[in-house]
């Protein structure tokens, strides 16, 4: 089974590239961050032309999370029990076949110390809250997105230029961790120990033609699942095409029967 993650930064404007995307890769599920459309104007229709079940939830212009599947979708939750402040559309879990997933867009935070930073620090607390609450640590549970954290220093182009600043901050990587702490599992340093990949770069000051990225967008699996994580990859081909998502897809196997 092929999952994959991906801040698409507008499904409207980035739909031709991962509608190619998904033809070319074939993912049984592909969770999708930053869609920037209310539920009604999500393309469902294209994707379930391709044989995708749709889960979305969305707003205008900010946030909004998907999951498309090609197994069927059950028990879909959309958002916290009790949202975060004013609330944003930044979670959506569902079952397909013998997994559950849970897709999260993760605030930014803006600045260190400024109140969009607080709301992260409690946005991610009440992750964590939801998490004990929902799941039991036997549960075959991928948790992925765009978390706006990059959890280590070799995550990071040059760690001690931003040290201490938005998505490399200690508080943030605590918190993160308190989550990860949970039972789960980042399957993508299973497999790769390497500094220099990465899955966001900025589209400022040729920050993907210099590799000058962080690695924010993650796979996470719970302890009974993550071994079977066989490979796990960081596709950079959508980048480089005209008028990219600033993020680059990542997408892991997992050696799980799909019953028929």
């Amino acid at each position: 089974m092929i999952v994959a993650s991906w801040n698409v930064n507008s499904i409207s404007v980035r739909l031709p590239q991962v509608l190619d995307w998904i033809t070319a890769n074939e993912p049984d599920i592909l969770c999708l961050q930053e869609t920037k459309v209310v539920d009604e104007r999500f393309p469902k229709a294209e994707f379930e032309e391709l044989g995708y079940q749709l889960a979305v939830y969305g707003e205008k212009t900010y946030n909004g999370v998907a999951i498309a599947s090609k197994l069927p979708l059950a028990n879909v939750q959309k958002g916290f029990k009790v949202e975060v402040g004013p609330g944003s559309r930044r979670l959506i879990a569902a079952d397909a076949g013998p997994l559950r997933i849970l897709n999260v867009y993760i605030p930014n935070g803006s600045a260190v110390g400024s109140d969009k930073y607080y709301y992260k620090l409690a946005w991610l607390s009440a992750l964590k809250n939801h998490i004990d609450e929902s799941y039991r640590r036997d549960d075959l549970l991928i948790m992925c997105g765009d978390f706006n954290i990059a959890c280590e220093d070799r995550d990071i182009y040059n760690p001690e230029e931003v040290a201490g600043t938005i998505m490399c901050s200690d508080v943030e990587r605590k918190a993160l961790n308190a989550v990860k702490d949970w039972g789960l599992i980042d399957v993508f340093r299973e497999h790769h120990q390497d500094s220099g990949l990465y899955t966001w770069w900025d589209y400022r000051m040729g920050a993907f033609r210099r590799n000058v990225g962080f690695r924010i967008d993650h796979i996470w699996a719970s302890r009974p699942l993550a071994p079977l994580c066989k490979a796990i990859l960081i596709d950079r081909e959508p980048r480089k095409l005209e008028r990219p998502s600033d993020h680059a897809p990542v997408f892991a196997e997992f050696d799980v029967t799909i019953a028929s």
